[in-house]
């Protein structure tokens, strides 16, 4: 009997039809069945979610369901499916998400050859952002690699004997941040930290009811300031104390100030809530501010959000308000060189900047031989009449390209870097811009394997100052124009384009778009000296190995070759080809719209045609003519 390596826990609460759309991506993984087991918890249903489960089980030999009665949260489930769990290792999955079909597999793989304790799976969601922590596959960290804290739920997997030996465990009842008392404290534990970057794990979807929406997140029976209250102490009972800014405790507790804390006072909740509702939010936020973080971890932020943080422990609630106002409307702009094909690479200079709301570049002013923030963004937040001094620009500024699967919500990062700097703009003015170059191959982006057939979308993600904003990468083509030539990569046809909003945008084997550009020539071959057709296709880019095109359509089709030349593309077809007389469409495997027809008398190619060749007629008369001069003479 095989050993279990993997125990997948659900818990389960009134899930209804989720627990189908989220049982088959569990069922269906790559991983033998006898070699992990589903563990659903179902914390009192009262619809018709046991009676899912059960038929699953039922069908399943590898899952078992577990029932308890209501506890009003995850935790309590989790922990009960963790006492059941055989497995080396435990993944946590909620009842609505679903897992890549391999993802079990390459998640335990990737912790046995790291002994890892932690493993964190790439993840994908219609819901959130992508995180730069999976950029690249890691091996081993600990927690020094305070981006970790990047990820805070509990969708991971962890070794089973490491969770035992700690006494991990998930708060009991209605305990709000659950997930990050648990997290934090296996990241404090764990020697080795994996992370699995180059195939999409867990996919974290939105139900379409909302559902998995947090909701009465400040109800005070979940005790929402208590329990944040105890997640910071526990990073600090974890971490030695320290007045250095980037010293391991400051870096751990920005996270939970940044996202926990300073979202009290921010767009978009403090301008969205009743004030009523939220003052009494923001009071909450700065007793705990005042009351348990280090002044390092204020002071180690950024401009803006070191001033929110100043307007915050001052009790300043119409500052706040008022800041936030003025920060609502600051947008990333974005300037996209000439997209072109290098070395099988889309490539484009691209630069990205922060403007104000009246459309003009966010600036840092000189003056007295310091730095001091945009006075434009501040006019009207009272305690900044005489302006905010930005310490260091730099300070957590960074900038990254991602591209999006727009079919499968995955996102990549591609080659290239934006390198964060500060742009003259004279009169002692100055704007922080982030600029590199883009690298997009098509063959290696999508973690070392090819983008899959579809669209997928160029973004860029920019944190300046303490302002952080995606962005579509936008250049000046005509929505819906070619952004650059065709190119053939790897076999496959991509085509960059600009869409109806202007983003850059690359279609793989003609999922929208198809070949803008075609040709008016034609191309004779000589069979009778065992010569076939070469048509050259100057608005295809073709880089590599040759490609495979067919020729023909239904069964009957035939292989031939697209190679480069120079830059560009040449069909070339043998002198003979096993088709019936006529024009044949000449197309990529997973592709209909042709590239060039063929025109086949005899089973002899006679000539290669572009898609826009339109014959005199005297010539197609001709054809006609001679093929049917061939049928008489060969009739018996």
């Amino acid at each position: 009997m095989p050993r279990v390596k993997v125990s997948v826990i659900v818990p389960t609460y009134n899930t209804g039809k989720y627990v189908d759309e989220c049982a088959p991506s569990l069922l269906g993984q790559s991983l033998p069945a006898d070699e992990y087991e589903v563990i659903y918890v179902d914390d009192g249903s009262t619809d018709d979610t046991p009676a899912r489960l059960e038929r699953i089980a039922g069908e399943h030999p590898n899952v078992q369901v577990h029932t308890q009665p209501n506890s009003g949260w995850p935790g309590a489930p989790r922990n009960l499916g963790m006492r059941h769990a055989k497995g080396e290792y435990i993944q946590f999955v909620d009842h609505d998400d679903t897992l890549g079909p391999e993802a079990l597999e390459r998640l335990y793989e990737h912790a046995k050859r790291n002994d890892a304790d932690v493993v964190l799976g790439k993840m994908s969601s219609t819901m959130v952002r992508p995180r730069r922590l999976f950029r690249h596959t890691i091996d081993a960290c600990t927690i020094e690699n305070d981006e970790l804290m990047q990820s805070m739920s509990p969708h991971k997997m962890f070794r089973r004997a490491f969770v035992e030996e700690h006494g991990l465990r998930f708060p009991e009842g209605p305990w709000i941040l659950e997930d990050l008392l648990f997290v934090s404290a296996a990241y404090l534990k764990a020697e080795r930290i994996s992370v699995l970057a180059d195939y999409p794990c867990y996919y974290w979807m939105k139900r379409d009811d909302g559902g998995n929406n947090t909701q009465h997140r400040f109800n005070p029976r979940h005790g929402f300031w208590a329990n944040a209250r105890t997640i910071v102490r526990q990073i600090k009972d974890g971490t030695p104390p320290s007045d250095d800014l980037d010293a391991l405790q400051n870096r751990l507790l920005h996270r939970l100030y940044h996202v926990e804390v300073l979202s009290r006072t921010r767009e978009p909740e403090i301008l969205r809530e009743d004030p009523a509702e939220q003052r009494p939010r923001f009071e909450a936020a700065r007793e705990l501010a005042v009351t348990e973080f280090p002044a390092a971890v204020r002071e180690g932020l950024p401009a803006v959000s070191r001033l929110r943080a100043d307007l915050l422990e001052r009790g300043d609630f119409d500052g706040a308000v008022a800041l936030a106002e003025r920060v609502r409307q600051i947008t990333a702009r974005c300037e996209v060189g000439a997209p072109a094909w290098e070395d099988g690479r889309l490539v484009a200079d691209v630069t990205l900047g922060l403007v104000r709301g009246d459309g003009e570049p966010l600036v840092l002013v000189e003056r007295d031989g310091k730095r001091w923030l945009d006075p434009e963004l501040l006019a009207g937040v009272p305690g900044t009449e005489d302006g905010w001094e930005v310490r260091d620009p730099f300070r957590l500024a960074y900038a990254e390209l991602v591209v999006k699967d727009r079919d499968r919500e995955d996102w990549w990062y591609p080659e290239g870097e934006l390198e964060v700097g500060l742009r003259p703009l004279g009169d002692g003015r100055g704007q922080l811009v982030a600029a590199g170059r883009l690298r997009l191959d098509p063959e290696r982006l999508a973690g070392g394997r090819p983008l899959e057939r579809g669209v997928h979308d160029v973004w860029a993600y920019a944190q300046l100052l303490g302002v952080d904003r995606m962005v579509r990468v936008t250049g000046g083509g005509a929505p819906g124009t070619p952004a650059a030539g065709a190119a053939v990569t790897g076999g496959r046809l991509a085509l960059p384009y600009w869409t109806g909003s202007g983003q850059l945008a690359l279609d793989i084997d003609q999922r929208q778009r198809t070949v803008g550009a075609d040709t008016a020539q034609a191309a004779a071959a000589n069979p009778a000296r065992g010569e076939g057709a070469s048509l050259a296709l100057p608005y295809v880019a073709a880089t590599g190995a040759p490609a495979r095109v067919k020729v023909g359509v239904g069964t009957v089709t035939v292989q031939a070759e697209l190679v480069p030349e120079a830059g560009t593309a040449r069909l070339r077809l043998p002198a003979r080809l096993q088709l019936p007389a006529g024009r044949h469409p000449v197309t990529f495997p997973k592709a209909s719209a042709p590239i060039a027809y063929a025109v086949v008398r005899g089973g002899a190619v006679r000539r290669l045609e572009g898609p826009a060749y339109r014959p005199h007629p005297t010539r197609r008369l001709m054809d006609v003519a001679t093929d049917g001069l061939r049928r008489v003479r060969r009739a018996p």
